[in-house]
């Protein structure tokens, strides 16, 4: 039995004919992936896929281009595609970190000492996001990355005094912000 062209907006919209339209051709999906798929839970998943699928694209259906099931197996064959590349991404990202061992309690100990440790660095980051980008770069160049003037001037592209300049602008818009910015650092500002 095959739906008239109006039929397929409808199947889409009305669960009546949706339903009939699953009741007639769930076997034939199934059948369809049993036969390419070994694990039953698998099996049922594309199924309803295949299903989901189909809401979302009775309207791209033409009659004249075959039959239902033609259609449907078309659906199935690319919902199948997609679950495969999806199990292959899933088992190169597994191979990537296979080899990699678990964290142990005394790593952990050790990554949170670590992040204690950069905390302050944590708060200069959000007290330096208000800043322009021109200043904010100079200032991670020269504090964070430890970074001569020169060297950040030449890593920015600017000269040594534009550098000097927004440097000092950085540290002045910061010398407020508590526990970001030493007194050694601001020493000069004065």
């Amino acid at each position: 039995m095959r739906l008239k062209h109006t039929g397929w907006v409808g199947i889409s919209t009305d669960p009546e004919a949706f339903e009939a339209f699953y009741r007639r051709h769930v076997e034939a999906v199934t059948r369809f992936m049993a036969r390419r798929v070994d694990d039953p839970h698998t099996v049922a998943d594309l199924v309803a896929e295949v299903f989901v699928a189909v809401l979302d694209s009775a309207h791209t259906y033409r009659p004249g281009l075959g039959s239902e099931i033609g259609w449907l197996y078309g659906v199935a064959r690319n919902t199948l595609s997609a679950e495969r590349r999806r199990t292959a991404s899933e088992l190169r990202l597994t191979g990537r970190i296979s080899g990699r061992r678990l964290l142990d309690a005394d790593d952990l100990l050790r990554l949170e000492e670590r992040l204690d440790a950069e905390s302050p660095a944590r708060r200069a980051f959000a007290a330096m996001a208000d800043l322009p980008e021109s200043e904010r770069a100079v200032l991670e160049l020269v504090v964070v990355d430890q970074l001569s003037i020169p060297e950040a001037a030449t890593a920015l592209g600017i000269r040594q005094g534009t550098a000097r300049v927004r440097l000092y602008r950085a540290r002045r818009a910061l010398r407020h912000v508590p526990g970001v910015i030493s007194p050694t650092v601001m020493e000069g500002l004065r």
